[in-house]
């Protein structure tokens, strides 16, 4: 037999719910009530479940707005890495998932060959500190020069800057794989000097970050660098591409016939 529906709140509790805002707790308040009194609960107990029935809505509401707000390139969790195919020791990726690093304002810089797994790693632990209740900005080269470009019309840039910096992480991904352009190399130094010391920033790149200076003009990329590696875990991957190993063993597509 199919459970019978809780009645419905009282027009006016629920209009003054609507009103103080509180959306998971009115949802919840018709079954919360009804087994309450079933069950004879305290009062408080009552009150206890249904403030905690809003708190979590709000949480998971405010982690799916920082995940959407993130930018993230392709969804990649931590739940689809395989840690055995990376050449990163068991060590180090364990101690990065625990994003200890984050709360002490550290870097971490991954580099190494296309296809390595930088870029799913790095997605992976900014989901994780998503759900750690922590913000997150994720941008390329490209996109982080295009907001910063953007700014210089109005004279925003400041402002612009300080806000990208309020994110816990600030991830720049794929640095190494085009020439940089003088305004972008800027606009990487402005987050890096602003972020210094305060926020974490993780970088991917396909070029050690001593080799910044051939793909950007020399005088930024050094005090970038500099700023950056300061207080950075520098994490290098090597062998070949995970995409085109699983392009050459028929992985990539779903068969035609």
């Amino acid at each position: 037999m199919a459970t019978p529906a809780a009645p419905p709140l009282p027009d006016e509790l629920d209009r003054l719910l609507r009103r103080m805002r509180l959306p998971y707790l009115r949802k919840a308040a018709p079954d919360v009530l009804s087994t309450a009194r079933a069950q004879r609960w305290d009062p408080a107990e009552v009150l206890k479940v249904l403030i905690t029935e809003e708190v979590v809505g709000r949480d998971a509401a405010t982690r799916r707005i920082r995940r959407a707000s993130a930018n993230f390139p392709t969804g990649k969790t931590l739940g689809s890495w395989r840690p055995e195919e990376s050449t990163i020791p068991e060590a180090t990726q364990n101690a990065l998932v625990t994003l200890e690093w984050i709360g002490r304002a550290e870097n971490l810089v991954i580099a190494g060959p296309s296809g390595t797994g930088k870029s799913h790693l790095i997605e992976g632990l900014a989901h994780a500190a998503i759900e750690k209740d922590l913000k997150v900005a994720w941008f390329t080269l490209e996109t982080l020069h295009a907001v910063i470009a953007k700014t210089k019309i109005d004279g925003s840039t400041a402002r612009t800057v300080a806000r990208i910096c309020r994110a816990d992480l600030i991830v720049i991904d794929d640095i190494g794989m085009l020439p940089v352009q003088a305004e972008a190399a800027e606009a990487f130094y402005r987050i890096i000097d602003a972020a210094y010391e305060r926020r974490s920033i993780a970088v991917t790149s396909n070029i050690h970050p001593s080799g910044f200076d051939t793909i950007m003009p020399k005088t930024i990329a050094t005090a970038a660098v500099d700023r950056l590696l300061h207080h950075a875990h520098l994490v290098l991957t090597s062998g070949d591409s995970h995409r085109l190993a699983q392009a050459l063993a028929g992985k990539g597509v779903v068969p035609l016939a």
